[in-house]
């Protein structure tokens, strides 16, 4: 089987998430690998939310890729979502970037290499909720001890010459606010808004994002040298500033009881991604200081991490997108967070490299380049290769 068919099928087992339920695509994979010679053990953490991982390869290297996709409604497509269709040189449908065609190259990487006669391939884990935070994938195995500790290469989509290392750190915050009723007529000589009080809070956020963060010499070259790179990738500008400061979203915010009484309650989930050098304990503290009326209820932190440019893994991966592509190759770092994240904070090194045509993204008429798919995973039997002869 070739790898966009591979990816066609894969993006033809619907695995939205919400609600997230994956036992369909896993068994496909799993008889996939069984067909290769490859056993593997499907576990979940509960019911539908299904992960597998290999058995009895090599625990020196480890590939990871999620199953799971954003939803997507059928209108604005060219081909339905779900079709799976291979035409003018892509498989279109939702998931073939992010990231079933990195899970596709994966698979037919692992046909290369077993074809080669390599015996012991690399160890690969498919989690099921990548895109809801991995509390049932990658953060159940972690926790589990499930995984290996290798060098590890997520198939995430990623620039064609260049492969992420790090990533922007991310600060989830629920927060309740509580307010004074009153009539609506007389605020605000009397009462005090939940809803205002959740305003201003915001307003001193806004004012975090002008703030500068000192990071090394090092971590500057990588973020001015990452920048150029994404801002021809997405067609955005001025995207050193988006790496070196604070972003902020308040994604959702629900207040007030009725338009002629001073809200009382008010609730905002707030998403900030943090730049190198901010310290998020600070900034935590910071926001609960501005916020009197506030209660923080949910809190997720992940500082900014990145895995050392020069480490083996950076190397060796980088010398086979070269090997592949041509060109200039060199890592970079993004601003998205994924499940590299979880693995960093377990000591695990980590790299992101995967196709995908990355600007439909999320986005109707997602869409992957089959050359892209066969290059990539040209490139992942190349790194396994690298792997085996080293440590032979």
């Amino acid at each position: 089987m070739d790898v966009g068919r591979i990816c066609s099928e894969l993006v033809a087992i619907r695995s939205e998430n919400p609600p997230g339920h994956t036992e369909e695509i896993i068994e496909f994979i799993r008889l996939y690998l069984e067909g290769l010679g490859i056993s593997s053990k499907i576990t979940a953490r509960q019911k539908g939310y299904a992960n597998l991982l290999t058995m009895g390869t090599s625990t020196r290297l480890l590939f990871c890729g999620h199953v799971d996709v954003v939803p997507a409604l059928d209108e604005g497509w060219t081909h339905p979502p779900f079709s799976g269709v291979v035409q003018d040189g892509f498989v279109w449908g939702r998931g073939a970037t992010d990231m079933k065609g990195g899970c596709a190259s994966l698979l037919a990487s692992l046909m290369m290499v077993i074809d080669r006669g390599k015996v012991m391939p690399p160890s690969c884990v498919f989690v099921c909720d990548e895109e809801t935070g991995g509390e049932n994938g990658i953060r159940y195995l972690l926790a589990k001890k499930m995984l290996p500790f290798a060098d590890c290469l997520i198939a995430e989509p990623s620039p064609l010459r260049h492969p992420s290392i790090g990533q922007k750190g991310l600060c989830r915050l629920g927060i309740k606010f509580s307010g004074t009723p009153a009539h609506g007529s007389l605020y605000p000589a009397v009462g005090v808004s939940a809803v205002m009080e959740a305003l201003s809070l915001l307003e001193y956020v806004k004012g975090l994002h002008d703030r500068e963060y000192p990071v090394d010499d090092q971590i500057k070259e990588i973020i001015d040298r990452s920048s150029g790179v994404l801002e021809a990738e997405f067609h955005i500008s001025n995207v050193r500033e988006v790496l070196k400061k604070l972003m902020f979203n308040p994604g959702v915010i629900k207040g007030g009881e009725k338009s002629n009484v001073v809200a009382q309650h008010c609730d905002l989930d707030l998403e900030l991604r943090v730049p190198w050098g901010c310290s998020i304990p600070a900034l935590v503290s910071g926001i609960i200081s501005h916020a009197p009326h506030g209660k923080i209820v949910s809190e997720t932190t992940n500082d900014p991490s990145m895995t050392n440019p020069s480490s083996r893994l950076v190397t060796v991966t980088c010398g086979e997108v070269e090997r592949v592509h041509g060109g200039t190759v060199f890592p970079i770092v993004q601003w998205a967070a994924s499940d590299a994240r979880h693995l960093r904070l377990c000591g695990y090194n980590v790299i992101e490299y995967g196709p995908g045509m990355i600007s439909t993204l999320h986005a109707v008429n997602e869409r992957v380049n089959v050359d892209d798919l066969k290059k990539a995973s040209e490139i992942y039997a190349g790194i396994m290769d690298a792997y085996d002869n080293r440590d032979a």
